[in-house]
């Protein structure tokens, strides 16, 4: 992590000379869930290429713009659309924008992906809480050189997500007449989808959801001592016994008809904290 604070610094210094918003919630929007942009009043929108050091998505359904407004009247701070191991990035790379958000003041990070659901309780469409996650890759953002500066190199993972931002989402699921389901989440390095034995594999480990994110941005946000809301899209079912091939088209027009319902979801959950 040698230099690693200087250019968070300098990333931080940037954003700030854009804008002066105080902010409070940070959010990530996963594959096709961009949408909540709509619902924000915006101050800024800060393309990734413009900010220094910051990745660029490669990936199609991720816009790469950071947004700065007001979400329910709170201060809020936006990517809209992320960035994956898969795509080449060193995960100190892919947990950047992560350490930036912290910077910039806020506390809460909201942090949503679209995912498999192995969990024979959940359908297409559904929108589960993550109550935890498995990491069996052998990867960790925090591997490396280390900086005070960016917390503690040895953080507690015993409780990465926050019971009170779980509550406060199912209090809000509740009021929207959401079904909302729960469950842990496994990352898996990607980009290909898993076969039936690793579906097998990874639900007998005690996963219930599975996505190529998340998990490493999780890590660094608990690092930086943020209280974290993670959110999963179920784009597809990954029942071994009843697994049928699945399209990248297929996943993305899932999450964008579910998107309308999280984008509410989380207008709610933000004007609550």
């Amino acid at each position: 992590m040698e230099g690693l604070f200087q250019r968070v610094k300098e990333a931080v210094n940037y954003v700030k000379g854009k804008s002066d918003v105080t902010l409070r919630t940070g959010i990530v929007l996963g594959t096709g869930l961009g949408g909540l942009q709509e619902m924000v009043e915006v101050s800024d929108i800060i393309p990734y290429k413009d900010i220094p050091h910051f990745p660029v998505s490669t990936v199609d359904s991720h816009d790469g713009n950071l947004i700065l407004g007001t979400l329910a009247d709170v201060p809020v701070v936006i990517m809209q659309g992320r960035f994956h191991y898969y795509e080449g990035y060193s995960l100190e790379q892919v947990t950047f924008p992560i350490r930036v958000m912290a910077g910039l003041g806020i506390e809460n990070l909201i942090i949503t992906n679209a995912a498999g659901g192995m969990n024979a309780q959940y359908q297409k469409g559904d929108i589960a809480i993550i109550t935890d996650h498995l990491n069996l890759t052998g990867q960790n953002p925090l591997v490396g050189v280390t900086d005070d500066r960016l917390g503690s190199r040895f953080p507690d993972m015993c409780q990465p997500y926050s019971e009170d931002l779980m509550s406060i989402a199912r209090s809000v699921a509740a009021d929207q007449g959401i079904v909302i389901k729960q469950g842990v989440y496994i990352w898996a390095v990607g980009p290909c989808l898993e076969t039936k034995a690793e579906y097998w594999y990874m639900h007998n480990a005690g996963a219930d959801i599975v996505g190529m994110s998340t998990v490493p941005e999780v890590i660094v946000a608990v690092q930086c001592g943020l209280k974290i809301l993670g959110l999963s899209c179920i784009t597809d079912l990954c029942i071994p016994e009843s697994l049928h091939p699945v399209s990248l088209d297929e996943i993305i027009a899932t999450a964008e008809r579910t998107g309308p319902i999280m984008d509410h979801l989380i207008r709610g959950i933000v004007e609550k904290i």
